[in-house]
């Protein structure tokens, strides 16, 4: 799932790989979806983005935009993006494919459900894309200290760490996957409420999101995850499906899971303070 290390890291890839070349061709809705959601009709890709060169690509929180002429093409968490070079072997299932001049490809395919608009980021409403958009990410200098003190003010010290950091997009794609290797850092259980935690331990949580993230993106992602070409990032995730039964990194205590917020968590019940 696209979370903050993922679009940061195929944005650059792309704008490595594609921008700049120019659309020879684009096929929408290739196939049926029940949970893919696209701009109109099928038709509406191709008469607006053939013939136009890609733009620069930017990764906002859980969201991958790239330019295309007056337009951004904006691919949502759920949505794989991948990069076929000329010749390569194309799935047989997708939902769009993007063919440029060289012959190489771009290809959405959507596992659970996925979007993939083409807007004019100005006229697009939808709450997710806007405030992906508007809200600082970390590891940009608007995240300071100050700023993620702010949004622990304005939360309600009943909010579980999990709540606070990765619901209501007070934190646009720190999701629940980045998510348990911060709290394994911070020392914090995923279920701790947030006015339990006393105010000395905040500035340890804010620079447990600040680097994580940080080492996560210059990894080119996560290992659970992968980039452009389909290759796992290289950041070794401390906690994850892969790593339940295994030993905590720092302790050697076994790695538990539990089902928490309409997702799994990862712990170490040693590390972590509940």
């Amino acid at each position: 799932m696209l979370e903050i290390p993922e679009s940061l890291t195929i944005a650059a890839q792309l704008n490595e790989t594609v921008k700049g070349k120019e659309i020879r061709r684009v096929e929408a809705a290739h196939t049926k979806h029940s949970f893919a959601w696209y701009s109109g009709e099928p038709e509406f890709y191709a008469e607006n983005m053939e013939g136009k060169r890609l733009g620069e690509a930017t990764g906002w929180g859980s969201y991958l935009e790239i330019t295309v002429g007056d337009y951004r093409f904006a691919v949502g968490d759920g949505t794989n993006l991948r990069f076929y070079a000329p010749g390569e072997k194309l799935p047989q299932r997708y939902q769009i494919r993007i063919e440029l001049e060289d012959g190489s490809s771009l290809i959405c395919t959507v596992q659970m459900y996925g979007s993939m608009f083409l807007v004019h980021p100005e006229q697009y409403d939808n709450f997710y894309y806007q405030v992906a958009r508007e809200k600082p990410m970390p590891g940009t200098r608007a995240f300071d200290y100050a700023y993620f003190r702010e949004l622990r003010q304005q939360a309600s010290g009943t909010l579980s760490m999990k709540a606070f950091l990765a619901t209501e997009q007070r934190i646009p794609g720190l999701g629940n996957g980045v998510l348990q290797d911060i709290l394994l850092r911070a020392g914090l259980h995923p279920k701790k409420k947030m006015g339990t935690v006393p105010e000395s331990r905040w500035k340890q949580v804010y620079e447990a999101v600040a680097d994580t993230l940080r080492k996560m993106t210059a990894s080119g992602g996560r290992n659970t995850e992968k980039d452009l070409f389909g290759r796992p990032g290289g950041y070794a995730v401390m906690l994850s499906r892969h790593t339940v039964g295994s030993g905590c990194p720092y302790c050697g205590a076994i790695i538990r899971k539990a089902s928490y917020l309409g997702g799994t968590v990862y712990f170490c019940p040693n590390c972590q303070e509940m």
